[in-house]
Order: structure tokens, then sequence, then C-alpha cells
């Protein structure tokens, strides 16, 4: 063959992928196709898997130790000028973060060396390395940040156990609880959040490297091996659900989307408690913001900001499922849209967490305010109870209790302003003693089953929390 036939044609569009190519693209087009400026967020994934890659291939022989050796130490100089924002990215020729690091790599090792890299490997299975390599660090950050969350409601709910509160349902007081509880209840919350998103990461962390476009790797290249390096838990075991599978990304969108759930509702909740009609709590000023009108307002930014958020993340988990949907199997353009969702949602996620986190280490509590709230009324259910004890059945004792309600309101007073005789008009087997079930403390120690309101309950939730995130007691 003559040089001229031994060379290859020149790459028109000057793309990985150019070769069968005699055009060049629109502008237009080679904006809307590029991905370097979101998933260079990947770029230290990116380096990881293809030294992991790399030394795997030369097992196969497709690389000499010498070709490892320049191919390991090139990546640990674009490493480096990626971590120093010296990493120069070139618009026309790095279409995403896999194409800028190996056309960097040929810059510095050789284009021949470079060149062997990507043998038996594509696209799809390396950017589905990248992002299950960085979403599984970034879920692992967000655990740490959840278990600092939980813990700051274990540490709230442990120093202020002797603040009473009125409980709510249907947003009207309801029955006497502590503010422990109260606290308690998020705690459980994202507890059970955090024992989820340890089982989202299992099923992230398993490795689809070595798969190839969809039909496998033709080197038998050493799959275990590569994934243990990375520190994958295992592998995907079809090499077509593994370039192809973003469940592991909607799962993660979903997991989080329950958790800014439970977020934006105890949002709700500090928002309603905050307000003059409450008074219950205030917000630290570093997490709340003024008006530009009236100087007197001092608004839960922070809080609206989680609530508003929630919205944000559904609509991205909602956005990334009908992208997907429609897809035929294994890898299609379509997904590429997949990173940015993750990106935001991630970003968002952990942000709203961390906000949550120093809201609450930094509110103010009013326990004079919260017991203010309090009213007789919110007794009655102790006032039929009191009557069970007695013997009667509940259903009548619901029923009597319900005719004392509606006494007092005819009376224009307070349940505990009635007299002896009053309760005693109402059904005679009230006793002299009826007006001591008119006390809150009484009231919550009451409620000692596991679960309830009473200091040994709520003392039994702060341990078994405890045990759920590790904290020790001092």
């Amino acid at each position: 063959m003559s040089s001229k036939q031994q060379k290859s044609p020149k790459n028109a569009s000057g793309k990985l992928w150019g070769g069968r190519f005699s055009g060049t693209l629109d502008p237009l087009m080679i904006a809307y196709n590029q991905s370097i400026y979101f998933d260079r967020a990947f770029y230290a994934q990116d380096i990881a898997g293809s030294i992991a890659f790399a030394r795997a291939n030369v097992t196969t022989g497709i690389l000499t130790k010498d070709d490892f050796a320049s191919i390991e130490n090139g990546f640990e100089q674009i490493l480096e000028e990626w971590r120093t924002d010296t990493f120069e990215i070139k618009p026309d020729l790095d279409e995403d973060i896999h194409t800028a690091n190996e056309r960097r790599l040929g810059e510095i090792v050789g284009k021949d060396t470079a060149g062997k890299l990507h043998t038996g490997r594509s696209r799809n299975d390396q950017v589905a390395t990248d992002l299950r390599l960085w979403l599984r660090d970034e879920l692992r950050q967000i655990a740490e940040r959840l278990v600092a969350l939980i813990e700051a409601y274990v540490l709230r709910a442990e120093k202020e156990i002797d603040h009473i509160m009125p409980g709510y349902t249907h947003l009207q007081r309801a029955q006497p609880v502590r503010w422990s509880h109260w606290l308690l209840s998020y705690g459980t919350a994202f507890a059970a959040d955090l024992e989820r998103l340890h089982e989202v990461i299992k099923r992230v962390n398993r490795s689809p490297l070595g798969c190839g476009a969809l039909a496998g790797n033709p080197f038998s290249i050493d799959r275990d091996a590569m994934a243990k390096e990375l520190g994958f838990d295992g592998l995907m075991p079809n090499s077509m659900a593994a370039v192809s599978d973003r469940d592991f990304i909607i799962e993660t969108m979903q997991w989080g989307s329950t958790l800014m759930l439970h977020l934006s509702r105890w949002s709700e909740d500090l928002i309603v408690y905050s307000s003059a009609e409450f008074g219950f709590v205030r917000l630290a000023d570093a997490y709340t913001t003024g008006s530009s009108l009236m100087p007197q307002k001092k608004n839960c930014d922070s809080l609206e900001l989680i609530r508003g958020k929630c919205g944000t993340v559904f609509g991205g988990l909602a956005g990334l499922m009908m992208t997907i949907k429609g897809t035929p199997s294994t890898y299609n353009k379509d997904q590429q849209e997949s990173v940015e969702h993750m990106l935001n949602h991630v970003k968002t996620v952990k942000d709203s967490i961390v906000i949550a986190e120093r809201v609450l280490l930094t509110l103010t509590v009013f326990p004079d305010k919260m017991r203010a709230a309090l009213s007789p009324d919110m007794l009655a259910t102790d006032l039929a109870e009191y009557l069970v004890r007695k013997g009667l059945p509940f259903r009548e004792t619901h029923h009597i209790s319900g005719r004392i309600v509606a006494l007092a309101e005819k009376e224009g007073k307070p349940m505990n302003k009635l007299t002896v005789e009053q309760f005693k008009s109402v059904d005679d087997r009230f006793a002299n003693d009826v007006l001591q079930v008119f006390d809150y403390d009484r009231s919550v120690e009451l409620k000692s089953a596991a679960g309830g309101t009473s200091k040994s309950a709520v003392e039994e939730q702060i341990r078994l929390l405890r045990g759920v995130i590790g904290a020790r007691d001092d």
C-alpha cells in the first residue's frame, strides 16, 4: 500500500466519531449537542474509569506496561489541570468530558498511545460509569449531611423535652404534645429517608464498565477487576441494560423528592409556628430576609425556598421520566438530558438539607407561648378517658364528653371553669376529682405507650434515633 493509502482520511468534523462523515456540523448543532459545560463535573470519575480500563487492557494485551504508565501519568496531569482550573476546553472539539480528556491525553502522551485507550470501550458504558461513580460519591455525602440533620433533631429534642405545645390535626388544636415529640416526628421521617438512601446507594454502586456500546467487550476484559478498583459493589450483569439504564438516576430523584416532601412539610409547620398568630419559634436573622417596603417584616425565606424547591425537584423527576419513557432499548441521545436533571437535583437536595440543619440549630423557641396556646377543650378526649377508667365504653364516654364541650360553649367559659355540679348534671358518674383531668402535664404523661408523647416515650424515641445515626450519648 502507498503511504497515501495508509493514512486515514481526515476526520471532517474533528470528532471522535467523524470518520464516516464528509461534511461539517451546523454551529448551532455543535452547541446543541455539547454537554462538556455540565458533564465536566465528572472529570475525576472519567479519569478514574479510564485508568482502570487502561490497567485492565494491559492484561488483555491491548496496552503494554509502558503504554499504561504513559496513560496513567498523562491522566494525573490532566486531573491536576482540572483541579487547578487550568484545563483548556476547546469548544469545537470537546463535545463532552470523555472527548475532552481523551483529546488532552493525546496531546500529552501522543495520539498513537492515547488512541489505544478506547479499544473495546464506548462512550455508552463510559458515561454510565461516570454517572454512577459521581452519584455514589454525592449520595454518600448527602447521607452524612442527613445524619447531621437527624442529630440536630435529637439534640434539640433532648434539650427541650419539657416544653409542651398544642398538637394539631387539620391545622386545628387537637391534643397537648411535647415540642420534642413534634421534632422527633420529623426526625423519624428523615431516619426512614436515610434507610432508603442506603438502599439506593447499593443499586447505584454497580459497574457498567466493560460493556461497550451495547453488546459487550470482545477482548475478555476483566470487568470484576475494574469494578473492584473503582469501588463498585458488583457488576451490571447485562451489557444492554448497563448502557441504557437510567433507573438509578430516577430512583435517586424519587428518593430525593420524598426527602424534599418531608423538608417542605417541616418548613410549612415552622412558617406557621413563627407567625405572630402563633409565636412559638423565631428564625435566626441569618436565615430570614426583610421587606423592601415594610420595615417590620421578617420573612422565613429559607423555609419558603425549601418549600418552593420541593416543587422544582418534583418537576425535574417528572420531566426525566417523560424523557426516558419513550426511548427504545439501549442508549439514545435523549439520555443526555438525565445529566443536568441529576446535577440540579443533587445540588438542591444537598443544599436544602444543610439549610434545614442550620435553621434548626439556630432556632429560638418560646415555650411560654406554646403553653399559652393550650386550651382546656384540648383535654376533651382525656375527659372521655376519665370515664373509661370507671368502666364505661369509650363510644358512650365520647358522647358524654361532647355534651360537656357543648355545655362549656353555651356557658361561655372554658371546660375547666365548669363546676363539679355542672359535670354531674350531664352524667352523675363524674366524681369530685373530675377537674384533675384539666392538667396538660398529666395529659402528656398519660401517653406513655411506645411512640407516645410522655417523657419516657420521647426519651425512648431519642434513643432509637441515636441508634439509627450511630450517635453516642455523652
